[in-house]
């Protein structure tokens, strides 16, 4: 067998170029510069990638998305995960057959074929991009975020890349005839190295502590109670989050009926019932919009459980026994004062929001409530703003919870329950130094459990409860001498490898 006619050189020529019984025999102008070009794609690809996997802790969000304007309820995130992770495996072996050429020394021709489904990748990309900026902005900061938890990690396995690179480099670099093209290798090369040892001067982790100083585990939180066990909002899934996660306090969503009865529902806009029960079967034709189109009687015939066996949502009901599935299939909407019983039973603390548009009315029914159901009025966290003043009043034993700093600081209050991405881990830090409690939400990642487990948060309100309590500590700590020394010894050995590579290939 030729030199030509190698299996590795058939085989990447055959991919890349679509030559496979022998090497272009033109010259193709621009080679390098489609090379650069899948080049690029491939690290846009790889930084998408990155996107979607951090951005998976609120995929509910995307989900939610698709289903009020599709009226038809699918786990959309994983199909975009997926159509992610072809066209980055696509892009990555692309580039790797383009290298493999350049090592092989044949000639680079890519096909047209590939110029197109890189065109579309990059089209695909800007698009999703484009997307998050204007539907989903409040996720940039959590990609932020994430820089924290993953920055270490991939800082080295960044210098290792560019080491196995440079062999590829120095090559081009003695291969130049030009002596600006010596010029501007060198000089890019020597800049994108830098940048890539001394970056972790730049790179500030709250896991980077040591483990004596690491606060306390965060509490739990459940969700709509364990809606990764049982269908949300439903008493199922609020005995299954104590018995399974050992949860501190339940969070769920309030409403009222015709007749003025709380009950526990999330979604509240049009069709607001047609996601988690059976309305469309139970009621057709009819045009329910809000809480107050049905009294709590015509509310309790609903099933709350059937669409969770049926939509999967978090493809966990294959892990539920059969008589698991025979309970969650017969749920049914539960009443606010259900909910306050059971965490009465359990000494469980209860928070929650009040959906309705009309939250004045629904405030004072609401705490009339609470104050019949007999729960000890410090197990209630009181999260809704409107008529506040009159909630002190009329139950001052509440606790009051705040959803923004400068609102709890002026009534001098203690409690904070936001957004994960709202507070820096600095002042996630500093707030918790003042002995305020800090609920974070909704954190289902352990990545994500374990950054906010070494800033000090207090509680975070979950999905994956179950999943969260099973952890002793978080994924990783460090502790910043010897992550200073892991950072200068990899950067030292990379170097002296990369300068022995330049002096074999002179």
């Amino acid at each position: 067998m030729s030199p030509d006619d190698s299996w590795c050189r058939v085989c990447c020529r055959g991919l890349y170029s679509c030559y496979w019984r022998h090497p272009s025999k033109t010259k193709r102008r621009h080679a390098c510069c489609w090379l650069s070009l899948v080049t690029l794609v491939s690290l846009l690809t790889l930084c998408w990638m990155y996107i979607c996997l951090v951005t998976f802790n609120d995929r509910e969000d995307v989900n939610w998305k698709g289903f009020t304007l599709l009226k038809h309820w699918m786990n959309w995130f994983m199909v975009l995960i997926i159509i992610s992770a072809l066209l980055t495996s696509y892009c990555i072996l692309l580039l790797l057959f383009a290298l493999f050429q350049v090592v092989l020394r044949e000639p680079l021709d890519l096909h047209w074929l590939h110029k197109i489904l890189l065109f579309l990748g990059f089209l695909f990309i800007t698009l999703g991009v484009t997307g998050i900026s204007l539907q989903w902005s409040k996720e940039w900061p959590t990609v932020l975020l994430s820089l924290q938890a993953t920055g270490p990690f991939m800082q080295v396995g960044g210098v290792g890349a560019l080491t196995l690179l440079s062999w590829l480099v120095f090559q081009g670099f003695h291969t130049a005839r030009r002596k600006g093209s010596k010029i501007l290798i060198a000089v890019v090369f020597a800049v994108v190295s830098a940048a890539m040892f001394l970056c972790p001067l730049l790179i500030h982790s709250p896991c980077l502590i040591e483990v004596n100083e690491l606060s306390p585990k965060p509490d739990l939180i459940g969700h709509r109670g364990a809606p990764m066990l049982a269908p949300e909002n439903t008493m199922m899934s609020f005995r299954r989050s104590v018995v399974m996660c050992n949860v501190t306090a339940f969070e769920t969503d309030v409403q009222l009926s015709k007749d003025r009865v709380p009950f526990l529902m999330h979604d509240h806009s049009s069709g607001f019932l047609m996601r988690t029960t059976n309305v469309k079967e139970k009621f057709p034709g009819q045009d329910i919009n809000n809480s107050t189109s049905l009294t709590w009687a015509e509310l309790q015939s609903l099933n709350a459980g059937d669409w969770f066996l049926k939509t999967d949502p978090f493809h966990s009901v294959s892990q539920l026994s059969a008589q698991e599935k025979d309970t969650a299939r017969t749920q049914s909407i539960p009443s606010l004062l259900q909910l306050l019983h059971l965490a009465q039973q359990h000494n469980i603390s209860v928070i929650f929001d009040l959906k309705n548009n009309n939250q004045d009315n629904d405030t004072a029914d609401t705490v009339s409530t609470i104050l019949r159901s007999g729960i000890a009025p410090g197990l209630v966290l009181w999260l809704p703003p409107a008529e506040r003043d009159y909630v002190m009043e009329a139950a001052p034993g509440f606790i009051q919870v705040y959803d923004n700093v400068s609102d709890m600081d002026e009534a001098g209050a203690q409690h904070l329950n936001v957004k994960y991405s709202t507070l820096s881990t600095a002042e996630i830090r500093e707030l918790r130094s003042r002995n305020v409690s800090v609920n974070l939400w909704v954190v289902n990642e352990r990545w994500l459990f374990s950054l906010l487990w070494c800033s000090g948060a207090s509680s975070v309100t979950t999905n994956s409860c179950y999943h969260l309590q099973d952890m002793d500590q978080p994924d990783w700590t460090l502790g910043p001498g010897k992550y200073r020394l892991i950072w200068i010894t990899v950067d030292v050995v990379s170097l002296v490898i990369m300068v022995g590579l330049f002096l074999l290939q002179r």
